[in-house]
């Protein structure tokens, strides 16, 4: 063939170029961190007052942090040690900004807001920019996330350091550095003095290594600074240990179903050949952060009840990576969009409803404000009030208003002189003398909370049935408000079998 027969077809093979399928770039890093920031905010920021309402552990945060570090460091020996920090960095809070109700709920909302730009940080590191948006997104709209984002306790702030401490460790495993290992043990240290139970990540990040393979250097590392946390922790732990009657509450594991639901869920997507970018998989980071705190507090649980939901809620961190990387999956296999759309819009259409609800006084366990107005509108200037049991008075303390005109009958020392949460009681028998003084009294009594049978609270029980008849019960979230008055024809060797009116303690059971 001459060249002349030739030179037709070059001429088509260079001006019909083979198309180049480019790929589209994903994310960029800012993105990755500004849009789950700016969602978790705005979900935070959402309905943040609950109608200006105020549940029982919040208003232990809100008493305490009001105190003098002096005495909150008093109070926490002799109980609640375990969140003794916590309480110490919301003093300062307050001290700066007010000690409002927004004021003890924004550091939680700005905390997880960290979190969410930290796990998509950590998504994209492991699988790339747009696993890192997904993830980073997914994250605040869980609704255990959403929940916990708006209370005034450590469990935000400890997710935020753990997410942090988490990203630490992930970027510590190429570089090796000193310094990058020191900030991985300073975080999750810190997370740990905010609430002990940080601690189990120690032994998920630990099976990631070794799941990852992770060089010798790189163990002996984390090893020792993970020895540095388990040293740091030891004195509180130690010494909390000698309150262990504040967890006495715990009957069996509290609200487990979230727990197993995600860890289900998260080991399915786990199962799906997710994207892997640098020497540590991200299965094998998330699975264990999801899994392992969770299921050793569940073990934990068969010799003594330790299981709460909020305790291990940086167990999220796992479950987002994971959502967000099989979300990543889905997109690369669909060739239309069409489904992701629908899909996306049946995920939001199911958290609509957990969202709303989350954002109601009902979500919580108990209403303080509702408790306290309730007592100031049953009681009248002069009239007695009793706690079934002496604990219960935090429930009426976070306004002192509502109780401002009542006599606290059993009441010897108050809560900030005693440097205890609800004050020191009189013996049984000044007790019961005391009520005997008065012809109202108002009780205040928890709903579904076990009866103390210490002599003070079979006093005030006693003392009620033989010579008061119940007159009104108000119920509230999380509490009953009674109103009894004397009987005074009543037979005061009446007791709980007689068959005069009000005898039979029905209220009081």
């Amino acid at each position: 063939m001459s060249l002349d027969e030739r030179a037709p077809t070059m001429v088509r093979a260079v001006s019909s170029p083979v198309p180049v399928h480019r790929r589209s770039p994903g994310p960029s890093k800012t993105l990755v961190v500004i849009a789950p920031l700016s969602l978790a905010i705005a979900l935070g920021l959402w309905g943040l007052r609950r109608k200006n309402t105020m549940w029982g552990d919040e208003s232990v945060t809100y008493q305490l942090a009001h105190r003098d570090l002096s005495h909150i460091w008093s109070t926490a020996q002799h109980i609640d040690l375990v969140h003794a920090l916590y309480y110490a960095v919301m003093h300062e809070i307050f001290g700066l900004f007010g000690g409002g109700l927004l004021t003890l709920r924004l550091p939680s909302v700005l905390a997880m807001s960290a979190a969410a730009s930290g796990v998509g940080l950590l998504a994209l590191r492991l699988a790339g920019p747009r696993a890192g948006l997904l993830a980073g997104l997914v994250f605040p709209l869980l609704p255990q996330v959403q929940k916990y984002a708006q209370e005034g306790r450590s469990y935000a702030m400890v997710c935020a350091l753990v997410t942090w401490a988490t990203y630490a460790l992930v970027a510590g495993v190429p570089h090796r550095a000193r310094w990058r290992w020191a900030v991985y043990g300073s975080t999750m240290l810190l997370a740990c003095l905010l609430h002990e139970f940080a601690v189990l990540v120690l032994v998920a990040h630990g099976v990631t290594l070794i799941v990852a393979r992770a060089p010798r250097p790189v163990l002996r590392a984390w090893s020792v600074a993970a020895a540095g946390v388990v040293a740091g922790l030891l004195p509180l732990a130690i010494h909390s240990a000698r309150q262990s009657e504040q967890v006495s509450w715990i009957g069996g594991p509290v609200r487990p179903n979230y727990f197993l639901v995600a860890a289900v869920v998260g080991m399915v997507c786990a199962l799906v050949p997710l994207r892997v970018r640098g020497p540590v998989r991200l299965s094998a980071l998330a699975v264990p952060i999801l899994v392992l705190p969770g299921l050793l507090l569940l073990i934990a649980s068969l010799v003594k009840p330790l299981f709460v939901d909020r305790y291990v809620v940086y167990s999220n961190i796992g479950f987002a990576l994971l959502l967000g990387a099989g979300m990543d999956y889905f997109l690369r296999r669909q060739r239309s969009s069409r489904y992701a759309w629908i899909a996306a819009a049946v995920v939001l259409a199911a958290l609509v409803q957990p969202s709303l609800s989350l954002r109601t006084p009902q979500s919580r366990s108990n209403d303080v404000t509702a408790i306290g107005a309730a007592v100031r509108k049953e009681g009248r200037p002069g009239d007695g009030l009793l706690y079934l049991a002496g604990q219960h008075r935090i429930l009426t303390a976070a306004n002192p208003e509502d109780t401002r005109l009542l006599t606290d009958m059993a009441l010897a020392q108050d809560p900030v002189s005693s440097n205890t949460l609800a004050g020191v009681e009189l013996p049984a028998q000044e007790i019961a003398a005391r009520m005997l003084e008065f012809d109202r009294i108002v009780v205040v009594r928890a709903v579904g909370v076990h009866s103390l049978t210490n002599p003070q609270e079979e006093a005030k029980t006693s003392t009620l049935r033989r010579h008061f008849r119940e007159y009104g019960t108000t119920h509230v979230n999380g509490a009953r408000v009674s109103v009894y008055v004397r009987d005074h024809g009543m037979s005061p060797k009446a007791g709980p079998g007689s068959d005069s009116p009000g005898a039979s303690g029905e209220v009081l059971r």
